[in-house]
């Protein structure tokens, strides 16, 4: 089956904005995930053949189940997307033309390793992005996306921008 671009809407009027997101199918792949058992989610992401975006390209699912499960420990999710690799700017269009696609990637990253807090590090030389960051985190929270008792999961998740 034909596979979906990362970037295949982003040249959709609006998109940054919540509303536009949603209208255009946003957050349909986190209701599914939070509908699956976190270890089915793995399990998923490990048949999507989803590969980090590193040199190794290592495969995501399989490094999601090497992770230790300690029980009544807090976990976090810590993205770094400080793009030192010269030139590439993949975090930077991510981050400013889809923010909710990638709020939604980390949603969904956060619950199937059960971790309820996500930091995002961002370069100081990005200086306009951490802005569009805490609006659409504020637009994803106040539908529903991210907070308290997530979609009814009784699954919480913060995100902050450093």
């Amino acid at each position: 089956m034909g596979r979906k671009l990362l970037l295949e809407k982003a040249h959709i009027e609006g998109i940054r904005f919540y509303d536009t997101y949603r209208k255009n199918g946003g957050y349909q792949a986190q209701e599914k995930a939070f509908k699956m058992s976190p270890a089915d989610v793995i399990e998923e992401v490990k048949k999507s053949g989803l590969r980090g975006r590193g040199g190794a390209g290592f495969p995501t699912g399989m490094k999601w189940s090497f992770l230790a499960k300690p029980e009544g420990v807090p976990r976090y999710l810590v993205c770094n997307a400080d793009e030192s690799e010269p030139v590439t700017y993949k975090d930077r269009f991510l981050m400013e033309f889809l923010p909710h696609l990638f709020i939604e990637g980390l949603a969904i990253s956060t619950y199937a390793l059960g971790a309820n807090t996500c930091y995002i590090y961002i370069r100081g030389e990005y200086a306009w992005i951490p802005d569009i960051l805490e609006q659409a985190i504020a637009e994803a929270k106040q539908n529903g996306f991210l907070g308290k008792n997530i979609l009814g999961t009784g699954f919480d998740l913060e995100i902050y921008v450093q």
